[in-house]
Formats: C-alpha cells, structure tokens, sequence
C-alpha cells in the first residue's frame, strides 16, 4: 500500500520526524519535567517569622501615611479648585481684567503717539517731495524757455542772413545786369585742390 521511501524523499522523513522538534537542554538549567533533586527532595519551605507587634505598628503608621496624604491631595484640590474659582469670578478676575483694560489703554496710546510720529514724518517727506516736484517743473520750464529763446535767436539770425544774402539774389529788375557781369567775368571751375583746400592745379579756361 505504501511505497518505499526513497534516499531522495529520506531528508523530508527526517525533518518531519518528532524527534527533531525536540528541544536542546541546556547545561544547569532544569526542565518543567525534571523530578526535584534528592537532596532537596525532604526541604519544606515555611515563611519568614511575623514579629506582631512590629506588625501592629507598621499597620498603624501605614494607615496614618494613607491619611496623611489623602488630606494633602484634598488640600491641594481645594487649593487649585479656589484659584481657577477667583480667576473665573473672583477678586483675582477683577484684577486681571483691570489690569488688561490698564495695558489695553497703555497700549492704545503707543499706537496714537506712534501713528503721530509717521504722520508727521509722512507730511514732511510728503512736502520735500512736493518741493523736488515743483523745482522740477521749474527747472523744465526754464530750460524750455532757454531754448525757445535759443531757438527764436537762431531764426532771427537765419533771417537776417537771408535778407543779407536776398540782396544779390537774381530777380526780373537785375537779370540783365547780372547776364552782362557774368560775361563780363567769367570764372573757371575746373581747377584740383589738396587735403587742406588749397587750389594745385587750374586748368586754362578756353
């Protein structure tokens, strides 16, 4: 029915064994199983000797210690429970909130003289920029007006030059006359000149 384990299929057998979940003892140490040694096999053990009178003081002055601090943890209750009490509604509350209403208005002052002082400041700077301003414009205005008059000048001259230079303009009264000065003296153009504009060479006119 069954078959016959092979040597591939033996270390499985081994591993499933129960002898291998057994486990190690350890040198000096006993197991839960372990019987009692013979030599304490007779040993009775029996409870150290209660001395009752030590008994009866050490009972009393531990119930005086439970009262003792049972009153201190009450005191101190109390003790908490009055302040948070005042600071609520009592003396302390009113204390507190006049002394908030004293810093409060401290306070409100600070910011007044505060917002004063960069008031001022802000008006100052305000009227030296206004200042700046204005001598701007004036300066722009005196600087165009500087060159308005710069600039009637330089018309006034350029009319005066051509008034000047209209007098030997050549009109319908002195067109003859200019004919005959220009045949009269005639004027040779083909002529070379150097870098500083001196004529060098003139051709003979024909």
């Amino acid at each position: 029915m069954f078959g016959v384990v092979s040597l591939r299929t033996a270390p499985l057998v081994r591993l499933l064994s129960p002898a291998c979940f057994q486990t190690v003892s350890v040198r000096g140490r006993k197991s839960r199983n372990d019987p009692k040694a013979k030599s304490k096999a007779d040993r009775v053990k029996v409870p150290p000797p209660v001395d009752l009178a030590e008994m009866v003081v050490l009972k009393e002055r531990f119930t005086q210690y439970e009262l003792i601090i049972r009153a201190l943890r009450a005191e101190f209750k109390e003790e908490m429970l009055r302040q948070r009490y005042e600071e609520e509604v009592g003396s302390l509350a009113e204390e507190k909130a006049r002394h908030e209403a004293e810093e409060h208005r401290m306070l409100m002052a600070w910011n007044d003289a505060e917002n004063e002082r960069l008031r001022k400041i802000r008006e100052q700077r305000v009227k030296q920029e206004q200042e700046q301003e204005e001598l701007k414009r004036l300066q722009a205005a005196l600087a165009l007006e500087k060159r308005m008059e710069e600039y009637i000048k330089e018309k006034e001259l350029e009319i005066l030059t051509l008034q000047e230079e209209s007098k030997s303009f050549i009109t319908l009264d002195n067109l003859e006359q200019r004919i005959e000065d220009a045949l009269d003296n005639p004027k040779n153009y083909n002529f070379a000149i150097d870098k500083e504009g001196r004529i060098v060479k003139r051709t003979a006119q024909k």
